[in-house]
């Protein structure tokens, strides 16, 4: 076994202690020729060439989507297994990814750490910021390459593609029924666990679809019009 002289961590070659050691001494000393990116160890580099090349590897046999990591390839799969191995630890709900949960432990906390520069709002992860700053520059980057139709998420253009093409790559491993986007599947899955995560603040009613609770609180609206 090799040590870490400055944390202490053991490794099993001297190679692996080698490319960790950098971690301390901030040497990376593989570059990328195209973007000037830099590495600790050449199979990061090899990894990052991928988005210059636009190479995807490693395919999903159930639907055909394809990655530049096996990593992420194997995280995706979970989508099709049902497999959602990180538990919040205040409440019932469980993530396919860490992500995922670090964001909805935000929850939680009220931590908003991301912050629009053009109005007040605040958010918990960046991605949404980065959709919300659409609504000021008005920017919708994601084309329809069918019709002419243009979208401010990526995952929006996703789910609208599969109107042209028909197809649902993603199944549910209960009862094989398809949808054309990873939400309506997850949607869907909740209607066989039972579990209704959105609850109604105002009188702690809980829905399986988001969708219901908007309908519900809508109601609850009208019929406070008529008492007035």
């Amino acid at each position: 076994m090799c040590h870490c002289s400055d944390c202490g961590k053991s490794f099993t070659g001297s190679h692996n202690l080698k490319y960790h050691e950098r971690i301390h001494t901030g040497e990376r000393p593989y570059y990328c020729g195209q973007c000037g990116n830099s590495f600790t160890c050449q199979g990061h580099l090899q990894r990052h060439k991928r988005i210059h090349t636009g190479e995807k590897p490693y395919y999903c046999s159930q639907c055909g989507n394809s990655f530049t990591r096996q990593s992420a390839l194997r995280q995706h799969q979970r989508i099709h297994t049902g497999e959602r191995p990180y538990h919040c630890g205040q409440c019932e709900k469980s993530f396919t990814y860490q992500s995922h949960l670090r964001q909805h432990e935000r929850l939680h906390t009220g931590v908003r750490p991301y912050h629009c520069g053009q109005c007040e709002k605040s958010f918990t992860c960046r991605s949404t910021l980065l959709r919300h700053k659409h609504i000021h520059t008005g920017v919708r980057p994601y084309h329809c390459g069918q019709c002419e139709k243009s979208f401010t998420r990526q995952s929006h253009l996703q789910r609208h593609q599969g109107i042209h093409t028909g197809v649902k790559p993603y199944h549910c491993s209960q009862c094989e029924k398809g949808f054309r986007d990873q939400s309506a599947l997850y949607s869907h899955q909740q209607s066989h666990t039972g579990q209704k995560p959105y609850l109604c603040g105002q009188c702690g009613r809980s829905y399986t679809h988001s969708s219901s609770l908007r309908t519900h609180k809508c109601s609850n609206v009208k019929s406070s019009d008529l008492d007035l």
